[in-house]
């Protein structure tokens, strides 16, 4: 069917844009209140080039305050000192710079000339003649789909699942359909593996991951020119610069996927891989607002774990100006981090 449709949920301290792909969440891009938005996704600047490292056809360029990483062609070397209007062609990433695609020559010192699009501006591109529905059911769905981004196994349609796991190398994909017997195993496995295609593309959109992706298929004696078509019909949405291999001897599908934004484990993670501070302060706020309008009135108590109750302070006194200051967040010694209770008095 290939129906998209499109949500924004603006909260206090982040909003967040969602889009759907046939009812399941194929892209949620979020923008917190305080983050450098130099490097958000087709902002442009006036660049200074820094270094030009000619060995690894790459040079460092000041945005003014910030670095991004400009790769050039042979024919076009950049000369150090030179100005360039630069536009941010994907995001930093994991302690990586972001990097930048020439529009021209520039003059004068680095500045920004125009920011990123906007949410609103950005989710219209995936579904130009949709409509961007916010409020309640905007909310759920990008709580929907922040959830469904941190997950690792995910099933699939007809059963069997696949594991998405990020290596620092590599994303690698697992499908597995458990233990099949009788006629139709062949069968399944086609369809397993179609599936794993399919939701596997959308799921890398959601997460936001690229660069090398690998396909570990299920079952033997693949139909490589099947699976082949499968998968550029389920990455056609992330071209330009898709590269998509056959399958190898050892039952696996080699690609290429083009980096944008940031990962979303990058904006929701601390560097142990659990949810930061700052994630579970926003998931609270937004807890609190959803008890205020449902119980008009009344007074409320929020419990959490005391670093998270820190971390929401600004973000507190925000909500009361909206809400008024009928609610307390109580910090619980010994909760578990990611626990949150919000109940009327």
């Amino acid at each position: 069917m290939n129906e998209r449709t499109l949500f924004l949920d603006r909260g206090i301290g982040e909003s967040r844009g969602v889009v759907l792909l046939d009812g399941a969440p194929e892209r949620l891009l979020i923008e917190r209140d305080g983050d450098d938005a130099r490097t958000r996704l087709g902002a442009r600047h006036v660049a200074r080039v820094r270094k030009v490292e000619p060995a690894f056809a790459s040079a460092f360029v000041d945005l003014g305050g910030v670095e991004a990483l400009l790769s050039f062609k042979p024919d076009a070397r950049p000369v150090e000192g030179a100005a360039l209007e630069v536009e941010i062609r994907s995001e930093p990433r994991d302690g990586k710079l972001a990097t930048v695609r020439v529009i021209g020559p520039a003059q004068g010192a680095p500045k920004l000339l125009s920011p990123a699009p906007s949410l609103a501006d950005q989710l219209a591109a995936f579904a130009r003649d949709a409509e961007i529905v916010e409020g309640r059911e905007a909310r759920q769905a990008a709580d929907e789909a922040q959830d469904e981004a941190l997950q690792t196994i995910h099933k699939l349609p007809g059963g069997g699942d696949i594991a998405i796991e990020p290596t620092r190398a590599l994303v690698a994909i697992d499908v597995d359909i458990g233990e099949r017997k009788g006629n139709d195993v062949k069968r399944v496995t086609r369809a397993a593996n179609h599936a794993a295609l399919a939701h596997g593309a959308r799921l890398l959109r959601l997460k936001g991951l690229g660069g090398i992706v690998v396909f570990d298929l299920v079952g033997r004696g693949h139909d490589g020119n099947a699976l082949l078509t499968a998968a550029r019909a389920a990455f056609g949405p992330d071209n330009p610069g898709v590269a998509i291999g056959p399958v190898g001897r050892f039952g696996t599908m080699e690609m290429t996927i083009p980096r944008r934004t940031a990962p979303l484990s990058d904006i929701l993670c601390n560097a142990g891989g659990g949810l930061s501070d700052r994630t579970l302060a926003l998931r609270l706020i937004r807890a609190i607002e959803t008890e205020a309008a449902s119980q008009p009135g009344a007074r409320l108590e929020a419990r959490c774990h005391p670093a998270t109750a820190k971390a929401a302070g600004p973000y507190a006194e925000r909500l009361a100006g909206k809400i008024g200051a009928r609610f307390t967040i109580t910090p619980q010694d010994g909760a578990a981090r990611t626990r949150i209770e919000v109940r009327a008095l």
